[in-house]
């Protein structure tokens, strides 16, 4: 896959428990949903079986696993097309899914929660994303002190991309990490200097898409921040964003060739 156009991951959560109720799917109902979204114009499906929103539930391994696998199946048998990467921060969840079909990996924990995850994906030579968090889904967001916010988080990115590069890994893109151990003035301050993230020398991930950051500013409910996340997925792309995580494909895909043409001579 090549980033000269930026492109498009819809979200596909197989969770009772994610904060955004239109993205929770049944394994039923999978292979219709993620159908639409690439026919709206979605390059990649990712699919979470364990919500990571503040003060998530925990969700056992086995779970997880029994959530994700016939969802990675389906979509591999029925969509074969179709680029799936998986939501997961664990190591044996990276083992099932991979050896299921799944594309690449997205984990938001940026190798800090499964000692073993560098190692595993390293070995599988799977496409990873390296998100920037601190702490866990239960107690991150008490873990957002920093000396300084950009230099910290592209700091810790820098050197775990120097590790995965040492151990052989070729495909790793970034994630800053929107809502992840951060406030909502810090994740504003990232918006407004995304660009200093392409100095990685990787993909740029933005996953904004109804966060926080939208709809608690704007005063009103996940459900109606549509508008603020294209608003911000516009920003993104500005600032040198490849890939937009989003639960609305067809509104980010219009994005992406309107800011296109902003580039045509």
């Amino acid at each position: 896959m090549h980033f000269d156009i930026p492109v498009v991951m819809g979200i596909l959560n197989i969770t009772p428990d994610s904060f955004y109720n239109k993205s929770r799917f049944t394994a039923g109902q999978v292979v219709d949903i993620a159908g639409q979204m690439l026919r709206d114009g979605a390059k990649i499906i990712d699919i979470g079986g364990y919500s990571t929103r503040p003060g998530a539930s925990e969700v056992s391994e086995e779970e997880e696993i029994e959530r994700l696998m016939p969802v990675v199946e389906v979509l591999k048998k029925q969509i074969p097309e179709s680029i799936v990467s998986v939501d997961t921060y664990r190591a044996r969840v990276v083992e099932e899914t991979v050896g299921a079909g799944a594309d690449i990996i997205n984990d938001v924990g940026g190798g800090t929660l499964d000692a073993a995850m560098f190692d595993t994906v390293a070995r599988l030579k799977v496409p990873y994303i390296l998100m920037h968090m601190r702490g866990n889904p239960q107690n991150m967001q008490q873990l957002t002190q920093y000396d300084d916010l950009l230099t910290d988080i592209i700091r810790d990115l820098s050197e775990k991309i120097r590790q995965l590069r040492t151990m052989g890994l070729a495909d790793i893109i970034v994630d800053p990490g929107f809502g992840f151990a951060k406030t909502r003035e810090q994740n504003f301050k990232l918006m407004n200097y995304l660009e200093e993230f392409t100095t990685l020398g990787c993909p740029l991930l933005s996953g904004i898409s109804r966060k926080g950051m939208i709809w608690k500013t704007l005063e009103i409910q996940p459900e109606h921040a549509l508008n603020g996340t294209t608003v911000l997925n516009t920003v993104s792309l500005m600032k040198g964003a490849s890939i937009l995580r989003v639960h609305d494909v067809k509104e980010a895909v219009e994005a992406v060739k309107l800011v296109q043409q902003l580039s045509v001579d």
